[in-house]
């Protein structure tokens, strides 16, 4: 039973008034909360952490490693696990782009029967900003906003080789469908499959950014000769949790970023071995002088965990390799719709979104 002593003591305690007492985890132990140690035969200490909104404004922040048209390579540092896979899912099947959904085949004469020359015309990337056009609903007429149309029209003659259709061949049509889809009496317009109202290489969007797709050498069929495709094919704004074609990246990946550590000096023909032994060319040798050679971890990055370091006896304890928790290498290789840094700013904007809609629940 507590008595009212103990009672008004826990009621005015208060642990700044102990001088002695640490105000957090010492150096070592707060080193050790932040990392993977990599095992044998498994990884210990990898259990999540709960974040902390102030220590997340503190620590977060992004590095850009390499960035090129398609790819992009950064660091994500003081984050958690969970919100770098969020970014990683969201990017794969929440980034809308432009995708074939419906192909309108007028003549196929190829080997490749028309499901199968449809399935593949869908998954050709369309190098459109999704951002410029409008989803289109099943009760929505096409129009500019909403769909792309692009024709393909073409013919091996007879008498001469194997013609190789390539996306190089799928023209843009900025005025819509050209092929009817009734006929009417005499006195109406011929309807086709869209009813554009203006022309797509009119709008400012588009004048200087000809619609295409995003590689021009992507083999479609080959044709023998005598043999003919003709087709219209339909694109449209979508998602990739709906269909993998509208998936704006051909991959989306992260890892936690490897620590390696030596424990104590290796060196001269030690240091030769562990070089050697290293896949990824994680160490190099540093000259000390005097015939003397020292091992010392160069790349960092560049360690996998593979363990064949540790493999060798005399290696096994000079040799520390674990991962950084909160310290992720993310990488994304777009499909050519998007830059891979304007697809990041959207995934991040798609999971300020997210959190605006639960917030709102409370």
């Amino acid at each position: 039973m507590v008595t009212k002593e103990e009672k008004r003591f826990a009621k005015n305690f208060n642990i700044n008034d102990l001088p002695d007492v640490p105000a957090g985890l010492p150096p070592h132990l707060k080193h050790q909360q932040a990392r993977v140690v990599s095992k044998n035969n498994a990884s210990a200490n990898a259990e999540g952490d709960n974040v902390q909104l102030g220590n997340f404004y503190e620590d977060f922040k992004v590095d850009v490693i390499s960035l090129t048209e398609r790819d992009m390579q950064f660091d994500m540092i003081g984050i958690d696990s969970a919100f770098a896979n969020a970014f990683r899912r969201i990017l794969i099947a929440e980034v809308p782009t432009m995708a074939i959904e419906k192909v309108l085949i007028a003549n196929n004469t190829s080997v490749i029967i028309d499901e199968v020359l449809a399935h593949r015309m869908g998954l050709i990337p369309i190098a459109a900003d999704p951002r410029l056009f409008e989803y289109l609903s099943e009760n929505d007429q096409p129009n500019e906003k909403n769909t792309i149309v692009f024709k393909l029209h073409v013919k091996c003659p007879r008498n001469r080789p194997r013609h190789k259709v390539l996306t190089s061949d799928l023209k843009w049509l900025p005025n819509g469908s050209e092929l009817l889809r009734e006929y009417g009496n005499s006195t109406s317009k011929p309807k086709t499959y869209t009813s554009f109202s203006c022309s797509q290489d009119s709008l400012p969007e588009f004048a200087d950014n000809p619609i295409a797709p995003s590689d021009l050498d992507i083999l479609i069929a080959k044709l023998a000769p005598g043999q003919e495709i003709e087709l219209e094919a339909h694109a449209v704004k979508g998602i990739g949790k709906t269909h993998a074609k509208w998936s704006p990246v051909a991959t989306a990946w992260y890892r936690m970023h490897p620590e390696v550590v030596l424990r104590g000096e290796v060196e001269d023909e030690l240091a030769e071995r562990l070089v050697k032994v290293c896949p990824q060319n994680v160490f190099d040798i540093e000259d000390m002088g005097k015939g003397k050679k020292r091992a010392t971890v160069a790349q960092p990055r560049k360690c996998t965990l593979c363990m064949e370091c540790k493999r060798d006896n005399d290696l096994l304890e000079l040799v520390d390799l674990g991962s950084v928790k909160n310290h992720f290498i993310f990488n994304i290789e777009s499909t050519g719709s998007l830059p891979p840094e304007v697809l990041f700013t959207e995934a991040v904007k798609i999971l300020e979104a997210k959190c605006e809609t639960v917030l709102e629940d409370f």
